[in-house]
């Protein structure tokens, strides 16, 4: 089996088109139809506020400056975007996420500062569930001060200001670790696909990246449907470019570990390998080094073994 000259490079393209759209339309579209909903909500919370608060009162001017706020996520201010139909997925990139997300947050709470007492004891009951959850002592000591505060107390308003604004960074804590994953994948991808294309061209083995890829992206395929979990963004991304550069990586140390000084694969191995990458067993163990990344830590730790190990003593 032959790969033309632009068959890899075209397969690299494609894939990085891959990547891009799943950026864009899997991951970053969803969380952004999320936010415009609970922009929505935001906003005709504020609108109901801005109705019954008196005028020239400190809330009704909260509110005000709330309406603002959201106009200006809304309309694609300095923090969010607006998609458009012209531009489809490119539209909405991962970076200004979190920031929203956390200003959103923030409108939240100061609307929640304006609220009447019947919705603010019910956002405080919510509000002890959630930091129940999360078993931090520091949450719970502000679960219990929460719980024992006064009803209709400034006290007990402050609390829940506070416990909103806790539930809040943690949430956009984790939303933010989670987009740095992604942005780390993505790049990891993005530079596995330049040096595929670079060994590619320079070594001559377009078909065992080819079937490492393939093992790569059947890994996960088959784990999904065996354990009918899925894996996590970064792990689809990452595992067809992974599996190419481990299956040119497990076929040399299969060759070295089968050369005749070492001898510890046999001669099949030493003919159906690093030379002879279009054999069918050097393309079936290609395909077995980008399926299985523990197989190429494992052939990796024994070629470590072998050259620590202490040269034998001449008799």
């Amino acid at each position: 089996m032959r790969v033309g000259s632009w068959g890899l490079e075209l397969v690299c393209v494609c894939y990085l088109l891959i990547v891009y759209i799943t950026s864009r339309g899997l991951i970053a579209a969803p969380r952004y139809r999320l936010l415009q909903a609970r922009l929505r909500d935001c906003r005709a919370r504020a609108e109901y506020l801005d109705g019954t608060c008196g005028d020239g009162s400190p809330e009704k001017a909260a509110v005000a400056a709330v309406a603002g706020r959201l106009a200006d996520l809304e309309q694609g201010g300095t923090v969010v975007w607006r998609l458009s139909s012209r531009y489809g997925v490119i539209a909405i990139p991962l970076s200004k996420l979190a920031a929203a997300w956390r200003t959103l947050h923030a409108s939240e709470r100061r609307l929640l500062g304006a609220e009447p007492l019947e919705e603010v004891l019910a956002q405080r009951e919510l509000l002890l569930i959630q930091l129940a959850s999360t078993g931090d002592p520091v949450d719970g000591e502000l679960a219990v001060k929460l719980a024992a505060a006064e009803t209709g107390s400034t006290q007990a308003r402050a609390l829940v200001l506070a416990a909103a604004q806790r539930v809040h960074d943690l949430e956009d804590d984790a939303a933010e670790r989670d987009y740095d994953q992604q942005r780390i994948a993505l790049w990891l991808a993005l530079t596995g696909l330049c040096a595929i294309l670079l060994i590619g061209r320079v070594l001559e083995h377009r078909e065992t990246m080819l079937l490492g890829a393939l093992g790569g992206f059947l890994s996960p395929v088959i784990g999904a449907m065996r354990s009918q979990r899925s894996s996590s963004w970064g792990v689809l991304v990452l595992a067809p470019v992974g599996g190419a550069l481990a299956a040119i990586g497990g076929l040399l140390l299969v060759r070295m570990l089968a050369d005749p000084d070492l001898n510890l694969l046999g001669q099949v191995f030493y003919e159906n390998s690093w030379t002879a990458p279009t054999r069918p067993i050097a393309l079936a163990t290609a395909l077995l080094f980008g399926f299985s990344g523990t197989l190429f830590s494992r052939l990796a730790l024994a070629a470590t073994g072998q050259l620590s190990a202490p040269a034998p003593r001449p008799v």
